[in-house]
């Protein structure tokens, strides 16, 4: 099966700063796009789109210009940005310019919960509808509220859930995280990115400990609105490319051939328009 990556991290030591890494020794290293292709091309992974890696602001247009000429395999990328910011809407414009960058993110899991609700945030992020861009959200499970309500006063921007919405998996019981999933993918804007939850396992998890988060994915979001991504290196804390990969393969093994094609790869030529 043909795999786009949707959530592809390259950290260039040499090239770029990321104060985050100080707290987090075991990704503090180059993680570049031989490395990863070399893993990802024998899994069937053919193509990938990079997801902004939380460099400073005066880095960010640097950084999603240096990765989209680093390997014709990585095909698109989620540029960083700031909606909350009064220039922002220069900063777009200047994105726009590249088809290659598919859609912006601005982390909100560790910012005040307020920050989504401003005037201007929400003005602004409405400016990548007509432009054709995506917003990809990521945020804690106590925020999937928040996330609804952005999407909802956005209903023109299509907005990727990353992560799963971050389910708590290791501590079992994902009760309210179910509700509020179900809630969120009530709005049609809304597609459900199946990536980065190994890290919330146990360290010895299996394909089952899995299980009940991405079949709630599914059969909530359906198979029209979800897309796949490894989270590499952030998920190399708690496993392995090819253990995502081949667990994925194993909880989704009894669906069709069709709806396997379309997480893997279908929903993400459409919705990133790759």
């Amino acid at each position: 099966m043909r795999i786009v990556d949707t959530h592809l991290h390259l950290i260039y030591l040499d090239k770029f700063s990321y104060p985050w890494l100080a707290e987090v020794p075991a990704l503090n290293r180059q993680w570049d796009a031989p490395s990863y292709f070399a893993e990802a091309e024998t899994l069937g992974i053919e193509a990938a789109l990079h997801m902004e890696v939380d460099v400073p602001v005066q880095e960010m247009e640097d950084e999603t210009r240096f990765v989209l000429d680093l390997d014709p395999r990585v095909v698109g990328a989620i540029s960083n940005a700031r909606p909350e910011h009064v220039d922002f809407p220069q900063h777009l414009e200047r994105m726009a310019v590249d088809r290659r960058i598919k859609g912006i993110r601005r982390l909100l899991q560790s910012d005040p919960d307020e920050l989504s609700a401003g005037a201007v945030f929400r003005d602004n992020l409405r400016r990548l509808a007509p432009l054709g861009l995506s917003f990809d959200i990521c945020v804690r499970a106590r925020q999937l509220g928040l996330a609804r309500d952005l999407a909802a006063a956005c209903p023109d921007v299509q907005f990727v859930l990353d992560h799963c919405g971050n389910p708590p998996i290791s501590s079992g019981d994902i009760r309210q995280w179910r509700a509020d999933i179900a809630a969120l993918a009530q709005l049609p804007n809304v597609a459900g990115k199946i990536s980065g939850i190994v890290t919330h396992a146990r360290p010895d998890w299996t394909a089952d400990d899995l299980r009940p988060v991405v079949e709630h994915m599914l059969e909530r979001f359906g198979w029209d609105r979800v897309v796949w991504g490894s989270d590499r290196p952030v998920l190399t804390r708690n496993g392995t490319l090819t253990q995502w990969v081949e667990a994925t393969k194993v909880l989704v093994a009894g669906a069709s051939t069709d709806e396997q094609a379309r997480l893997f790869h279908r929903n993400a030529e459409r919705i990133y328009r790759i």
